[in-house]
């Protein structure tokens, strides 16, 4: 209860200095115990465009490995056109390099105008849709045709709105959907934050519908699984490479690798 008590504390802070409503699910926050919290003169991020602090172009401008393990914990907010918010801490990624990564949109350097956010500054969003269904929401990195896959994240805020999102993306009736089924999926967290095409180019550090602010507390290397990517068996070797990132022990994580935890806990 302690540790709950301080999540809570934390939290009502954060949002005490906005016209947020309460946060849904303060009870449900899975983080890692002895974490410091962000440092608030951190260059990454300041307060003078909204009253929350806001992850800026700083931040974003790092290797893609790099940027796809430093979002984990960080939180994600999407402002929806009736002026609800959804706060959603980022608990799963997976980092594609580019034109040497065969996994990649922009495999071979190629850019289309498809993958065009892939080639724009670190910190723009690149959606695409996939099965001509459902969309993905990747943000670009350092490095050419370079971005970050947002896979999973942990619902905050907002939980009856997202429900309804999820809903309504979805064709036929269904039973209510559980917290961690809300955003366990690239898919999904999309569904969730009613996110399409239209968010496609669109800048982190500067739109006013979806911006992220520091989480409260961030993981450590030891918190962190590193493992392989979901769903590219047709690359080769790509296909084996570490590059999916998520935290340790979540609940809210997509596909948990249960023989890397062991070998982590070993």
């Amino acid at each position: 209860m302690p540790r709950k008590r301080k999540l809570l504390a934390q939290l009502s802070a954060l949002q005490n200095s906005t016209s947020f409503p309460q946060i849904d699910a303060v009870e449900q926050l899975n983080t890692t115990p002895g974490a410091d919290a962000s440092p608030k003169s951190s260059k990454y991020f300041v307060t003078e465009k909204k009253n929350s602090p806001q992850l800026q172009e700083d931040f974003f401008n790092q290797p893609c490995v790099s940027l796809a393990k430093s979002f984990l914990g960080q939180i994600l907010v999407r402002k929806l056109p009736d002026g609800r918010e959804l706060w959603g801490r980022i608990v799963e990624t997976e980092a594609y390099l580019g034109g040497e990564d065969e996994a990649s949109h922009s495999k071979g350097g190629k850019q289309t105008q498809r993958n065009a956010a892939m080639f724009m500054k670190p910190g723009t969003l690149y959606v695409y849709q996939i099965y001509g269904i459902y969309f993905c929401m990747n943000v670009s990195s350092q490095g050419a045709g370079a971005a970050v896959l947002l896979r999973s994240l942990e619902p905050l805020q907002g939980l009856d709105a997202m429900r309804e999102l999820r809903r309504a993306s979805r064709k036929a009736p269904s039973r209510l959907l559980k917290d961690w089924q809300l955003c366990n999926g690239p898919s999904k967290l999309c569904q969730a934050f009613g996110i399409d095409k239209a968010f496609d180019q669109r800048d982190l550090s500067q739109d006013a519908a979806i911006w992220m602010v520091p989480g409260q507390d961030l993981p450590g290397e030891q918190d962190v699984v590193t493992t392989t990517r979901i769903g590219i068996g047709n690359t080769g070797e790509w296909a084996q490479k570490p590059l999916r990132f998520y935290l340790r022990g979540n609940r809210f994580v997509s596909v948990v690798d249960k023989k890397m935890e062991r070998e982590m806990a070993a």
